[in-house]
Protein backbone atom coordinates (compact mmCIF):
# COMPACT_ATOMS: atom_id res chain seq x y z
CA UNK A 1 0.00 0.00 0.00
CA UNK A 2 1.05 3.47 -0.42
CA UNK A 3 2.04 5.61 2.08
CA UNK A 4 -0.59 7.46 1.93
CA UNK A 5 -3.36 5.15 2.77
CA UNK A 6 -0.75 3.61 5.48
CA UNK A 7 -1.96 7.27 7.08
CA UNK A 8 -5.03 7.91 6.37
CA UNK A 9 -7.28 8.99 9.00
CA UNK A 10 -11.00 9.87 8.37
CA UNK A 11 -12.53 12.26 12.01
CA UNK A 12 -15.71 12.27 13.35
CA UNK A 13 -16.55 8.34 12.62
CA UNK A 14 -19.67 6.44 14.59
CA UNK A 15 -18.84 2.96 15.64
CA UNK A 16 -22.10 0.80 15.85
CA UNK A 17 -22.83 -2.56 15.87
CA UNK A 18 -25.56 -4.01 13.25
CA UNK A 19 -26.36 -7.71 13.89
CA UNK A 20 -23.72 -7.97 16.23
CA UNK A 21 -20.99 -7.00 13.29
CA UNK A 22 -18.93 -3.86 14.32
CA UNK A 23 -19.94 -1.25 11.86
CA UNK A 24 -18.82 2.39 11.21
CA UNK A 25 -20.53 5.49 10.06
CA UNK A 26 -19.06 8.70 8.81
CA UNK A 27 -18.14 10.89 5.74
CA UNK A 28 -14.64 11.19 3.40
CA UNK A 29 -13.82 13.46 0.34
CA UNK A 30 -14.45 12.51 -2.70
CA UNK A 31 -10.60 12.46 -2.98
CA UNK A 32 -9.88 10.29 -0.10
CA UNK A 33 -13.20 7.24 -0.97
CA UNK A 34 -11.52 6.89 -4.52
CA UNK A 35 -7.75 6.40 -2.83
CA UNK A 36 -8.91 3.95 -0.41
CA UNK A 37 -11.55 2.42 -1.81
CA UNK A 38 -10.85 -0.89 -4.23
CA UNK A 39 -13.51 -3.06 -6.26
CA UNK A 40 -13.69 -6.76 -6.57
CA UNK A 41 -14.81 -7.24 -10.33
CA UNK A 42 -16.57 -10.17 -10.83
CA UNK A 43 -13.94 -11.84 -12.96
CA UNK A 44 -11.42 -11.66 -10.05
CA UNK A 45 -8.62 -14.30 -10.37
CA UNK A 46 -9.91 -15.56 -6.46
CA UNK A 47 -13.29 -16.56 -7.64
CA UNK A 48 -14.41 -14.34 -5.12
CA UNK A 49 -15.25 -11.29 -7.30
CA UNK A 50 -18.61 -10.59 -7.74
CA UNK A 51 -19.05 -6.50 -8.94
CA UNK A 52 -20.69 -5.76 -12.79
CA UNK A 53 -17.99 -3.82 -15.27
CA UNK A 54 -18.54 -0.31 -14.53
CA UNK A 55 -21.16 1.17 -17.06
CA UNK A 56 -19.98 4.84 -17.94
CA UNK A 57 -22.94 5.92 -18.97
CA UNK A 58 -24.53 5.49 -15.03
CA UNK A 59 -21.32 7.48 -13.88
CA UNK A 60 -21.61 10.40 -16.12
CA UNK A 61 -25.20 10.13 -15.29
CA UNK A 62 -24.81 10.52 -11.61
CA UNK A 63 -22.16 13.39 -12.54
CA UNK A 64 -25.07 15.33 -14.02
CA UNK A 65 -27.33 14.49 -11.25
CA UNK A 66 -24.51 15.94 -8.86
CA UNK A 67 -24.17 19.43 -11.02
CA UNK A 68 -27.65 20.00 -10.34
CA UNK A 69 -26.27 21.68 -6.89
CA UNK A 70 -28.19 21.83 -3.65
CA UNK A 71 -30.76 19.36 -4.31
CA UNK A 72 -28.78 16.65 -5.31
CA UNK A 73 -28.55 13.95 -2.03
CA UNK A 74 -27.61 10.79 -2.27
CA UNK A 75 -27.35 7.84 -0.42
CA UNK A 76 -24.01 6.27 1.40
CA UNK A 77 -22.11 4.19 -0.04
CA UNK A 78 -21.02 0.65 1.37
CA UNK A 79 -17.61 -0.45 2.49
CA UNK A 80 -16.21 -3.83 4.05
CA UNK A 81 -12.69 -2.71 5.44
CA UNK A 82 -11.87 -6.27 5.91
CA UNK A 83 -10.14 -5.49 9.35
CA UNK A 84 -7.54 -2.63 7.40
CA UNK A 85 -9.93 0.17 9.31
CA UNK A 86 -8.51 0.75 13.09
CA UNK A 87 -11.22 2.91 15.52
CA UNK A 88 -9.96 4.89 18.33
CA UNK A 89 -12.32 6.60 20.39
CA UNK A 90 -11.72 10.20 21.47
CA UNK A 91 -12.28 9.73 24.81
CA UNK A 92 -13.79 7.18 27.48
CA UNK A 93 -16.89 9.00 28.13
CA UNK A 94 -18.21 8.92 24.37
CA UNK A 95 -16.60 5.47 23.38
CA UNK A 96 -18.41 5.15 20.28
CA UNK A 97 -17.20 8.14 18.79
CA UNK A 98 -13.68 8.57 17.19
CA UNK A 99 -11.64 8.61 14.33
CA UNK A 100 -11.05 5.87 12.14
CA UNK A 101 -7.02 4.61 10.95
CA UNK A 102 -7.28 3.26 7.38
CA UNK A 103 -4.07 0.62 6.63
CA UNK A 104 -5.46 -0.57 3.75
CA UNK A 105 -8.06 -0.13 0.86
CA UNK A 106 -11.78 -1.17 1.72
CA UNK A 107 -13.68 -3.35 -0.32
CA UNK A 108 -16.58 -1.25 -2.31
CA UNK A 109 -19.46 -3.19 -2.24
CA UNK A 110 -22.54 -0.74 -3.24
CA UNK A 111 -21.92 2.50 -4.75
CA UNK A 112 -19.39 2.01 -7.71
CA UNK A 113 -21.41 4.15 -10.11
CA UNK A 114 -22.03 7.08 -7.89
CA UNK A 115 -17.92 7.31 -6.91
CA UNK A 116 -17.62 6.91 -10.69
CA UNK A 117 -19.83 9.43 -11.37
CA UNK A 118 -18.57 11.84 -8.22
CA UNK A 119 -14.79 11.44 -9.41
CA UNK A 120 -16.09 12.41 -12.89
CA UNK A 121 -17.84 15.65 -11.15
CA UNK A 122 -15.11 16.38 -9.16
CA UNK A 123 -12.61 16.49 -11.99
CA UNK A 124 -15.30 18.39 -14.16
CA UNK A 125 -15.41 20.67 -11.69
CA UNK A 126 -12.04 21.00 -9.81
CA UNK A 127 -14.64 20.92 -6.48
CA UNK A 128 -14.33 18.65 -3.14
CA UNK A 129 -18.03 17.17 -2.32
CA UNK A 130 -18.54 14.82 0.84
CA UNK A 131 -19.36 11.26 0.69
CA UNK A 132 -21.06 9.43 3.13
CA UNK A 133 -20.37 5.88 4.28
CA UNK A 134 -21.35 2.93 6.34
CA UNK A 135 -18.27 0.31 6.76
CA UNK A 136 -18.48 -3.17 7.86
CA UNK A 137 -15.20 -3.62 10.31
CA UNK A 138 -15.06 -7.41 8.63
CA UNK A 139 -16.67 -9.43 6.39
CA UNK A 140 -15.43 -12.69 5.02
CA UNK A 141 -15.69 -13.08 1.10
CA UNK A 142 -18.85 -15.01 1.13
CA UNK A 143 -21.16 -12.61 3.74
CA UNK A 144 -19.80 -9.40 1.39
CA UNK A 145 -21.32 -11.69 -1.77
CA UNK A 146 -24.45 -12.35 -0.06
CA UNK A 147 -24.98 -8.98 0.69
CA UNK A 148 -24.12 -7.46 -2.27
CA UNK A 149 -26.44 -10.07 -4.01
CA UNK A 150 -29.37 -9.12 -1.02
CA UNK A 151 -28.83 -5.19 -2.16
CA UNK A 152 -29.22 -5.80 -5.50
CA UNK A 153 -32.34 -8.33 -5.28
CA UNK A 154 -34.28 -8.86 -2.72
CA UNK A 155 -34.06 -5.21 -1.38
CA UNK A 156 -35.90 -4.31 -4.84
CA UNK A 157 -36.43 -0.71 -5.95
CA UNK A 158 -39.48 0.96 -5.04
CA UNK A 159 -41.09 -0.36 -7.96
CA UNK A 160 -42.87 1.74 -10.91
CA UNK A 161 -46.25 2.15 -9.75
CA UNK A 162 -44.86 3.88 -6.66
CA UNK A 163 -42.91 5.51 -8.00
CA UNK A 164 -45.32 7.15 -10.16
CA UNK A 165 -46.97 7.93 -7.38
CA UNK A 166 -44.36 9.97 -5.63
CA UNK A 167 -43.69 12.42 -9.41
CA UNK A 168 -47.50 12.75 -9.34
CA UNK A 169 -46.66 16.85 -8.96
CA UNK A 170 -44.36 16.57 -11.61
CA UNK A 171 -45.31 14.72 -14.36
CA UNK A 172 -49.60 15.09 -15.58
CA UNK A 173 -49.84 11.80 -16.20
CA UNK A 174 -49.06 10.37 -12.83
CA UNK A 175 -51.06 13.27 -11.50
CA UNK A 176 -54.21 12.36 -13.15
CA UNK A 177 -53.70 8.07 -12.77
CA UNK A 178 -53.34 8.94 -8.87
CA UNK A 179 -56.42 10.71 -8.95
CA UNK A 180 -58.39 7.96 -11.02
CA UNK A 181 -57.38 5.60 -8.19
CA UNK A 182 -58.26 7.93 -4.91
CA UNK A 183 -61.35 9.77 -6.20
CA UNK A 184 -64.40 7.61 -5.42
CA UNK A 185 -66.08 9.02 -8.64
CA UNK A 186 -63.83 6.96 -10.50
CA UNK A 187 -64.97 3.67 -12.05
CA UNK A 188 -61.20 2.65 -10.73
CA UNK A 189 -61.54 3.31 -7.59
CA UNK A 190 -62.58 0.07 -6.28
CA UNK A 191 -60.64 -2.36 -8.72
CA UNK A 192 -56.92 -0.63 -8.65
CA UNK A 193 -53.80 -0.37 -6.59
CA UNK A 194 -51.82 2.70 -6.08
CA UNK A 195 -48.39 0.56 -4.74
CA UNK A 196 -48.26 -1.85 -7.74
CA UNK A 197 -49.08 -4.61 -5.61
CA UNK A 198 -52.23 -6.74 -7.02
CA UNK A 199 -54.20 -8.34 -4.42
CA UNK A 200 -58.11 -9.89 -5.46
CA UNK A 201 -60.38 -7.54 -6.39
CA UNK A 202 -57.41 -5.11 -7.43
CA UNK A 203 -55.78 -5.70 -10.17
CA UNK A 204 -54.95 -2.47 -12.21
CA UNK A 205 -52.16 -0.88 -11.13
CA UNK A 206 -50.94 2.85 -11.11
CA UNK A 207 -48.25 1.48 -13.67
CA UNK A 208 -51.63 0.28 -15.50
CA UNK A 209 -53.04 3.08 -15.76
CA UNK A 210 -50.36 5.58 -16.44
CA UNK A 211 -49.70 3.42 -19.76
CA UNK A 212 -53.27 3.67 -20.94
CA UNK A 213 -53.11 7.47 -19.97
CA UNK A 214 -50.24 7.57 -22.68
CA UNK A 215 -52.43 5.68 -25.58
CA UNK A 216 -55.28 7.91 -24.79
CA UNK A 217 -53.82 11.72 -24.69
CA UNK A 218 -51.51 10.83 -27.09
CA UNK A 219 -52.97 13.20 -29.97
CA UNK A 220 -51.05 16.57 -29.78
CA UNK A 221 -54.38 18.69 -29.09
CA UNK A 222 -55.68 16.51 -26.20
CA UNK A 223 -52.24 15.80 -24.53
CA UNK A 224 -51.77 19.96 -24.35
CA UNK A 225 -54.83 19.70 -22.00
CA UNK A 226 -53.94 20.55 -18.61
CA UNK A 227 -54.59 17.72 -16.04
CA UNK A 228 -57.67 18.54 -14.19
CA UNK A 229 -59.41 18.56 -18.16
CA UNK A 230 -57.72 15.50 -19.24
CA UNK A 231 -58.87 13.98 -15.55
CA UNK A 232 -62.62 14.92 -16.48
CA UNK A 233 -62.88 13.53 -20.06
CA UNK A 234 -61.29 9.95 -18.39
CA UNK A 235 -63.99 9.98 -16.05
CA UNK A 236 -66.58 10.94 -18.09
CA UNK A 237 -64.75 8.33 -20.52
CA UNK A 238 -64.75 5.51 -18.51
CA UNK A 239 -67.67 6.02 -16.04
CA UNK A 240 -69.39 6.29 -19.55
CA UNK A 241 -67.54 2.55 -19.94
CA UNK A 242 -68.41 1.22 -16.73
CA UNK A 243 -72.26 2.47 -17.19
CA UNK A 244 -72.74 0.20 -20.60
CA UNK A 245 -71.44 -2.81 -19.55
CA UNK A 246 -71.85 -2.78 -15.78
CA UNK A 247 -71.67 -6.56 -14.82
CA UNK A 248 -69.11 -6.74 -17.14
CA UNK A 249 -66.80 -4.12 -15.54
CA UNK A 250 -67.31 -5.84 -11.74
CA UNK A 251 -66.91 -9.63 -13.19
CA UNK A 252 -63.03 -9.05 -13.57
CA UNK A 253 -62.93 -13.25 -13.64
CA UNK A 254 -65.69 -13.51 -16.00
CA UNK A 255 -65.55 -11.14 -18.34
CA UNK A 256 -62.04 -9.40 -20.08
CA UNK A 257 -63.60 -5.88 -20.08
CA UNK A 258 -61.12 -4.44 -17.37
CA UNK A 259 -58.13 -6.67 -17.95
CA UNK A 260 -55.27 -5.02 -18.71
CA UNK A 261 -55.41 -6.23 -22.66
CA UNK A 262 -58.69 -4.43 -23.10
CA UNK A 263 -58.66 -1.58 -20.96
CA UNK A 264 -55.48 -0.12 -23.67
CA UNK A 265 -57.61 -1.27 -26.21
CA UNK A 266 -60.53 1.56 -25.16
CA UNK A 267 -57.28 3.60 -24.25
CA UNK A 268 -56.57 3.61 -27.91
CA UNK A 269 -59.90 3.86 -28.93
CA UNK A 270 -60.51 6.45 -26.81
CA UNK A 271 -57.51 8.46 -28.36
CA UNK A 272 -59.50 8.60 -31.25
CA UNK A 273 -62.69 9.88 -29.43
CA UNK A 274 -60.91 12.50 -27.62
CA UNK A 275 -59.91 13.79 -31.24
CA UNK A 276 -62.88 14.60 -32.14
CA UNK A 277 -64.32 16.06 -29.24
CA UNK A 278 -61.68 18.30 -27.91
CA UNK A 279 -61.11 21.60 -30.49
CA UNK A 280 -57.90 21.89 -31.41
CA UNK A 281 -58.23 25.85 -31.92
CA UNK A 282 -60.96 26.90 -28.94
CA UNK A 283 -59.83 24.17 -26.50
CA UNK A 284 -63.30 23.80 -26.46
CA UNK A 285 -64.08 20.01 -24.63
CA UNK A 286 -67.71 18.09 -25.83
CA UNK A 287 -68.20 15.40 -23.30
CA UNK A 288 -71.85 14.82 -24.58
CA UNK A 289 -69.77 14.05 -27.69
CA UNK A 290 -67.73 11.21 -25.20
CA UNK A 291 -70.76 9.43 -23.90
CA UNK A 292 -72.28 9.57 -27.34
CA UNK A 293 -69.53 7.41 -28.88
CA UNK A 294 -69.50 5.14 -26.17
CA UNK A 295 -73.32 4.59 -26.47
CA UNK A 296 -72.85 3.41 -30.33
CA UNK A 297 -70.56 0.19 -28.59
CA UNK A 298 -73.51 -2.33 -28.77
CA UNK A 299 -72.37 -5.96 -29.15
CA UNK A 300 -68.77 -6.37 -27.60
CA UNK A 301 -68.73 -9.81 -26.53
CA UNK A 302 -66.31 -9.35 -22.99
CA UNK A 303 -66.69 -12.61 -21.76
CA UNK A 304 -63.71 -14.58 -20.57
CA UNK A 305 -64.38 -17.77 -22.68
CA UNK A 306 -65.72 -15.97 -25.82
CA UNK A 307 -63.49 -14.87 -28.55
CA UNK A 308 -61.31 -11.89 -26.42
CA UNK A 309 -60.10 -14.67 -24.86
CA UNK A 310 -57.09 -14.98 -27.61
CA UNK A 311 -55.99 -11.04 -27.23
CA UNK A 312 -52.85 -10.87 -25.81
CA UNK A 313 -50.00 -7.79 -25.77
CA UNK A 314 -50.28 -4.42 -27.39
CA UNK A 315 -50.48 -5.90 -30.68
CA UNK A 316 -54.03 -7.27 -29.31
CA UNK A 317 -55.32 -4.24 -27.62
CA UNK A 318 -54.60 -2.68 -31.42
CA UNK A 319 -56.84 -5.25 -33.31
CA UNK A 320 -59.40 -4.71 -31.05
CA UNK A 321 -59.25 -1.30 -30.71
CA UNK A 322 -59.92 -1.09 -34.75
CA UNK A 323 -63.08 -2.63 -33.94
CA UNK A 324 -64.52 -0.56 -31.33
CA UNK A 325 -63.45 2.97 -33.25
CA UNK A 326 -65.15 0.99 -35.89
CA UNK A 327 -68.43 1.39 -34.29
CA UNK A 328 -67.61 4.45 -32.50
CA UNK A 329 -66.12 6.87 -34.45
Amino acid sequence: MTSLIHHHVIENVLQYKMRGKVAYLGNLSAMSALQITYVKPYDHPSGKGYQRPVDSQRCNDFAMYLSKGDDALFTPILLNAESNWEFSAYDKSRASFGRLICRGKASLMDGQHRLGGIKRYTQDTHSEISVPFLAFHYLDEDEEIMLFDTINTKAKGIGISLSKYLHRNSDDNSWVATQLIIRGDSPFHFNSTLTGKRSVGRHVTLQNLYKMLELLTKAEHVANLDKEEKLMLCLVYFNAIKEQFNKEWLNYKEYRLTHIVCLNALAIAGNEVFSISVGEEKRTIDYNQVTKCVKKLKNVEWSSTGPLRYIKGLSGSRTLANELISQMV
